[in-house]
């Protein structure tokens, strides 16, 4: 088997789907609601298949990233329109992934203040980028994603397994006509298929078209690369299904249901799952 088929960029774009941000959301509704939004990883993980492999699609074909198409192809206001659009909500996103990083990074370190760990990191991604060349920065990006395996061992912690109620939730879908539960699939959704992915992995495949050489893409070009993307979200949905499974199974039967950040989330199974576990939580956070 070539492994490296099915440990390509996709798990990049599948780990980044579970980006501190979306740690919290999946935090939020097993803790708020249990074991009832377990069926959501099911239907979000065909979107992501989808809409990720049309980004690759077009990535791969054109040789150019989505803005790239857009602007070579479509009207300057679509581009505009596009790029307005996206641009607030990805600086938000990453903002919110680089505090999340801040505040476990205090939560392992007490007495170092969140903002430092904040600065650092920031500081060290800028270097990574500006000096590293794209396949460096790839290549130890995709063992850093190894680190979220850590959410497939936190719920080996707990005791108390009901598997009929995890195959329930599971396989039924449970909608509560409530406004917080419907904030939370349309959350659960959003994080999920984020916008940032899509620029991403239209813009790795031209990437890997160039660092290959590719100059004409076959049938075996596509065929590698929906292996790769169908990996790396089945990795996505797996590490969202562990999340949302632990808290649901720790938090929201001990009426812990306030989970606002990452730090809250982790800070809330130590009583039940012990140090070890708050500090897995954490190096996945970090991880990712």
């Amino acid at each position: 088997m070539d492994f490296k088929k099915y440990f390509g960029p996709g798990i990049i774009t599948g780990a980044s789907d579970d980006d501190p941000s979306g740690i919290a959301t999946y935090s939020q509704a097993g803790a708020m609601f249990g074991l009832s939004t377990l069926w959501t990883a099911f239907i979000a993980f065909p979107l992501m298949t989808v809409i990720q492999t049309m980004c690759a699609r077009i990535g791969m074909v054109t040789g150019r990233g989505l803005a790239g198409t857009l602007k070579e192809y479509y009207p300057k206001w679509v581009l505009y329109g596009t790029v307005g659009f996206g641009a607030p909500a990805i600086v938000l996103n990453i903002g919110a992934n680089i505090a999340g990083m801040g505040a476990v990074g205090h939560m392992m370190f007490p007495n170092i203040d969140q903002l430092y760990f904040s600065v650092l990191f920031t500081m060290l991604l800028m270097v990574f980028m500006i000096y590293l060349p794209y396949q460096k920065i790839t290549n130890f990006l995709k063992y850093a994603c190894l680190s979220l395996l850590v959410y497939c061992i936190v719920p080996l912690y707990h005791d108390d397994i009901a598997i009929m109620d995890i195959i329930k939730a599971s396989c039924i879908p449970t909608i509560q006509y409530s406004k917080d539960y419907l904030m939370i699939l349309v959350g659960i959704l959003g994080t999920t298929i984020s916008p940032y992915l899509f620029f991403w992995q239209a813009s790795v495949e031209v990437e890997e078209k160039e660092h290959q050489h590719i100059i004409i893409v076959d049938k075996s070009h596509i065929k590698s690369m929906e292996s790769d993307v169908n990996s790396g979200m089945l990795f996505s949905g797996i590490i969202m299904y562990c999340i949302i499974l632990t808290t649901g199974m720790v938090l929201f039967p001990n009426g812990i249901t306030k989970i606002n950040t990452v730090e809250d989330a982790a800070m809330a199974l130590q009583p039940f799952l012990g140090n070890s576990a708050t500090l897995l939580f954490s190096m996945g956070v970090i991880g990712t």
